[in-house]
């Protein structure tokens, strides 16, 4: 069976990322949205094996020390991972498998995987991060000064990524990381079986090849 790609898509928080995930998965067959670990409380509305899988330090500092996690970040005090089983299954399915995790966590894919494509999504501007920040409610002032901070070390960081996309109106933004995918699926290493079945097929390709 063809195997599937991993699509690593980062952002600062506030940028969009979850939404276009999200939104990518509906669009497109044949993709799967890998569900991280992270040891953060549960917040409302949340639910476990949807949003995240929701573990105690104790299990996450287990689950590093047999290496089932292909990358694993600390953000804001708490640690957030990805099962490498998981991405093994989603793409031996011959399904694409996106992961949604922060910068940290893109390069230490990168660097299991080179194959893996990582697409970076930034704000329009800082004062609509900052709007969008403040919008969700979830964060105290303090709190949103510092997510502040912080997007803008990620954004230097997020330069080094495949393919850069501004989320200045969410249905555009979506549609061009939708435009990676399926440039990606057309790259002549995906093809090239289903390609060499068309040679192979009933004596054709002898007469092709000739």
């Amino acid at each position: 069976m063809e195997k599937g790609d991993v699509f690593v898509i980062s952002a600062p928080s506030g940028s969009g990322k979850t939404t276009i995930c999200r939104m990518l998965v509906q669009r497109l067959d044949n993709m799967e949205l890998s569900i991280s670990y992270t040891t953060r409380p549960r917040k409302r509305r949340e639910e476990d094996g949807k949003d995240y899988h929701f573990i105690d330090p104790k299990k996450f500092d287990m689950m590093i020390c047999s290496r089932e996690l292909l990358e694993f970040a600390s953000v804001y005090g708490n640690r957030y991972g990805t099962s490498r089983e998981a991405v093994r299954s989603i793409v031996s399915r011959g399904r694409d498998a996106v992961l949604e995790i922060d910068v940290q966590g893109g390069k230490k894919v990168k660097e299991e995987l080179p194959e893996a494509v990582l697409v970076a999504v930034f704000p329009p501007d800082w004062r609509s991060l900052e709007e969008r920040l403040i919008g969700r409610g979830r964060d105290t002032p303090d709190e949103v000064r510092d997510r502040l901070r912080v997007a803008g070390e990620e954004a230097r960081e997020l330069l080094s990524y495949d393919y850069l996309v501004v989320n200045d109106e969410l249905e555009a933004a979506v549609t061009r990381v939708e435009w990676i995918v399926r440039a990606t699926r057309l790259r002549r290493e995906r093809a090239a079986a289903r390609v060499k079945k068309i040679f192979d097929g009933n004596g054709e390709g002898k007469r092709w090849r000739e």
